[in-house]
């Protein structure tokens, strides 16, 4: 739930799900040519698939993210989101909420025990903003829900009105910044892959240059390298950047080395480099090494190879 008082997280908003599932009092959302596909936008921006249901139900007071049966839903009283619209002057209000709702899902905050808590009630709002500003929201619009219906005051668990809006501030902003660097980024190539037998790959074999840098001796020529890559879900896992900006990843045990992505320049001064991936998804590193998601987390550092 995204206000107060929060009564949908985890075993209780399973039990409600559920009641409202069974008594036939939650609406499907309408289907009609007309009507926004709210839901789809919001994860279309993220990269993700719809994999959520987004309910209408006047037996919730306004919104909130439940757990039932393993399904992920958006309930929602259309009521109260239309009196946000109007208050905010701008539908946006309501898409931010929908918005604050699935940033509980996309965080893990539904499959935790417990009610609200101002972490999690940031995390949702910092997500509402990056969300919106990734639609086309501008800044004010993407804060108006919260400005209407938060309360100025903090409690023990919701923040108060100006540190939401802030956290929205921080997500829009992070968000505007990943559009600015890719807008001025030369868009790679979209020539799909070539799909062909795989040859047999022979053994690489490891030399040290007079430097001291590792080296592998491919069959088309010498590759050294000049980085290596931990990404902190797999930091034993060892990636590793050559000379010629490709990424490779190395098994010791196998003896193969396989390009696993590139490493191509930005006009941006604070993010320098995108990481591509043999799936064309894209990460931004700084001048620092440290390698960012399309959310802003840090999920990796470029270091000296050695």
């Amino acid at each position: 739930m995204t206000f107060q008082p929060r009564f949908f997280r985890h075993f209780a908003g399973s039990l409600l799900a559920a009641w409202l599932l069974l008594a036939g009092s939650v609406s499907a959302q309408s289907s009609s040519a007309t009507q926004r596909d709210v839901l789809r936008e919001i994860t279309d921006v993220v990269g993700l698939k719809p994999r959520f249901e987004l309910q209408a139900t006047t037996s919730v007071q306004n919104a909130a993210a439940v757990v039932y049966s393993g399904k992920r839903f958006l309930l929602y009283n259309p009521s109260f989101v239309a009196e946000v619209n109007r208050a905010g002057r701008t539908d946006w209000a309501g898409i931010s909420i929908l918005a604050h709702e699935m940033g509980h899902h996309l965080n893990g905050h539904t499959l935790k025990a417990g009610g609200s808590n101002p972490t999690d009630e940031l995390e949702a709002d910092e997500f509402s903003g990056f969300v919106l500003r990734k639609m086309g929201a501008s800044l004010a619009q993407a804060q108006a829900g919260m400005a209407v219906v938060s309360d100025e005051q903090a409690s023990p668990t919701h923040p108060g009105r100006s540190t939401r809006l802030k956290a929205i501030s921080e997500g829009w902003q992070r968000a505007s910044q990943q559009i600015v660097a890719s807008n001025r980024a030369t868009a790679p190539s979209a020539a799909p892959a070539i799909v062909a037998a795989r040859p047999a790959v022979a053994a690489p074999s490891r030399a040290t240059t007079g430097a001291g840098a590792p080296v592998i001796m491919a069959s088309n020529g010498q590759m050294s390298l000049v980085g290596k890559i931990t990404f902190r879900s797999k930091p034993n896992q060892p990636f590793y950047l050559t000379n010629r900006l490709s990424v490779i990843r190395l098994d010791h045990n196998e003896h193969t080395a396989e390009v696993v992505g590139r490493i191509t320049r930005s006009n941006n001064e604070d993010f320098p480099y995108f990481l591509v991936d043999d799936q064309n998804n894209r990460l931004v590193i700084d001048a620092d090494g440290d390698i960012f998601d399309s959310y802003g987390r840090q999920v990796a550092k470029l270091s000296d190879p050695s």
